[in-house]
């Protein structure tokens, strides 16, 4: 481990969707920290709070009792300016400014993307920490706030399919997952349902295919005198959404359906362990990566060690739904498509 004559002052930021499990990390980083000696300093609103010099000093006394609670005490934005040249130019001049000298994102794959601009303009350490639900990077088995994620989307398909067993009805639940398909077999295949559309098995050009089927198999599970019709569906894939799948069933099938888009309940709510310890582990990593002057990599756990992997290649969306998971519903699920 490299001799430091001065005492390293450390950025973190919180940066794009908030995940539950984000201020874990935050405390682990601020604690780890100290325990190193090294002073860190907290930017507001993502990326924002670079280019607006709005930070604050973290130390242990701030981040007691916030291991539990949803959401970021750092608060987090989405920042245009982080698309611009000038804007860059700005967060890293307040980098310069403040003498900073690693900087810690929590954030997705636009979270990192924020870093990678940043290098060609900054010599500091930079360190990326999985904080999304969407479990979309790669290099990491798990990102912070999916497993939470996972537990809201399923307490609340439960209750829906209370209501769908009571009337006898076709449910559509919309869940988030941006462009993967990881919340959707993951909460489908616990609640059972009847139907997972999502990216790693339906095709938008096969669309009035798969709506015959789906009608069908509802025709199908009412001659068996099934009570209810679950039909989970990732965000961004069907034409026009949940809504637009519930009119086109209506339409052509005759079917009565209840509609559900559980959209950001899933991003709040108290972290579950998992998330928890996770996002304490990989906080502390993050000093101890910064310590032994690694940069440009994102901070991961892989089979319960932890990893380091470039920025570069965490953001290329390499990682796929178990195949695993994918059978077991195809095996388990009745009459699918």
């Amino acid at each position: 481990m490299a001799t430091r004559e001065k005492t390293l002052k450390i950025g973190l930021l919180t940066s794009g969707g908030d995940a539950p499990g984000m201020n874990a990390a935050i405390q682990a980083i601020t604690l780890a920290a100290a325990h190193h000696k090294l002073t860190c300093y907290g930017f507001h609103h993502g990326y924002n709070g670079l280019i607006n010099q709005d930070y604050c000093i973290l130390a242990p006394d701030n981040v007691t009792n916030i291991i539990h609670q949803g959401g970021t005490i750092l608060k987090s934005a989405r920042c245009p300016e982080m698309m611009t040249q000038t804007g860059i130019k700005q967060a890293v001049s307040c980098l310069i400014k403040e003498n900073i000298d690693a900087l810690i994102v929590i954030g997705g794959d636009g979270s990192f993307n924020g870093m990678l601009a940043m290098q060609d303009h900054w010599q500091g350490k930079l360190i990326g920490l999985p904080g999304t639900i969407d479990n979309d990077l790669d290099g990491t088995d798990f990102t912070i706030g999916f497993s939470t994620a996972i537990n809201t989307a399923i307490n609340a398909i439960d209750k829906i399919r209370d209501t769908a067993d009571a009337f006898d009805r076709v449910f559509v639940v919309e869940l988030m997952g941006r462009h993967s398909g990881h919340i959707a077999f993951n909460v489908g295949v616990a609640c059972a349902a009847e139907q997972i559309i999502s990216f790693e098995n339906f095709d938008p050009l096969a669309q009035e295919s798969k709506l015959a089927k789906i009608i069908a198999d509802i025709e199908q599970q009412k001659q068996n005198k099934a009570h209810s019709y679950l039909i989970l569906l990732a965000e961004n894939l069907w034409p026009g959404g949940a809504h637009a799948l519930g009119e086109a069933l209506k339409q052509q099938g005759n079917i009565d359906v209840g509609i559900c888009v559980l959209g950001h309940i899933q991003r709040g709510g108290s972290p579950v362990a998992k998330d928890r310890i996770l996002a304490t582990k990989l906080g502390v990593a993050a000093i101890e990566a910064i310590l032994l002057e690694k940069s440009g990599i994102m901070i991961g756990e892989c089979e319960s060690k932890i990893t380091h992997t470039p920025l570069t290649k965490a953001i290329q969306h390499q990682k796929i739904v178990n195949d695993d998971l994918i059978n077991v519903y195809d095996s388990t699920a009745s009459h699918m498509s």
